[in-house]
């Protein structure tokens, strides 16, 4: 999902798609731990939407 895709996005949709980042980012890291981690770039692709997201509800609410 790119920027201008979560710019139009509610907060609540923004919000569980950080839930659902989050936890991504926990079974990367789990399959890391145990050697099963294919794609290691899935990392920081994942890292930078959960910034991305952060900054846009930040964005949101500041502008509230």
């Amino acid at each position: 999902m790119n920027t201008k895709e979560m710019r139009t996005k509610s907060a609540d949709d923004l919000n569980k798609e950080l839930l659902e980042l989050r936890n991504v980012q926990f079974k990367l890291r789990m399959q890391a731990a145990t050697q099963q981690l294919n794609k290691t770039s899935e990392f920081a692709r994942v890292k930078r939407e959960i910034a991305q997201i952060k900054t846009i509800l930040t964005e949101k609410a500041r502008a509230a």
